[in-house]
């Protein structure tokens, strides 16, 4: 069962990126867009592992130094745009949430051409850390990243 929700939610992502891309006019921005639309990036988190290369949203969730369109849902969802390769976006957040002392959920982890979903344990909150990314194949992938009850 929680697999189907699993692939709804991609789905869902999918479709939504798709949209936030068209309505963006192609999301070619090479610029990041903080998310309160100013020209100032996300600030740096200093307690990153990822070698300087992370950010963190307003919700706290690490996010690629190079995210753009960030949207913070407000919901404990983050919503973002990065130029990074799918390979090398499943590895920062493998290497950021081991970093932390977070463990992947092994069998929820889905990784296809174009589409991965993991899923990470340990958050204080006692919720699951959620990360979805679809490659939209104009060398951009949106990344989902939300806090879901186990």
């Amino acid at each position: 069962m929680k697999q189907k929700h699993m692939i709804l939610a991609l789905a869902i992502l999918v479709l939504a990126s798709l949209a936030c891309n068209a309505l963006s006019g192609g999301g070619g921005g090479d610029a990041p867009i903080s998310p309160s639309g100013g020209d100032s990036p996300a600030p740096q988190d200093s307690s990153s592992s990822g070698g300087g290369n992370a950010d963190t949203s307003a919700s706290g969730f690490p996010i690629t130094a190079d995210a753009y369109n960030v949207i913070d849902v407000g919901d404990g969802t983050v919503l973002y745009y990065t130029k990074l390769p799918q390979t090398d976006v499943l590895k920062f957040y493998r290497d950021e949430y081991v970093s932390r002392g977070y463990s992947e959920r092994a069998l929820l982890t889905v990784i296809e051409d174009g589409v991965f979903s993991i899923v990470f344990d340990g958050d204080p909150s006692g919720k699951a850390v959620v990360i979805q990314s679809v490659d939209l194949g104009d060398g951009s992938s949106t990344v989902a990243i939300s806090l879901q009850d186990t």
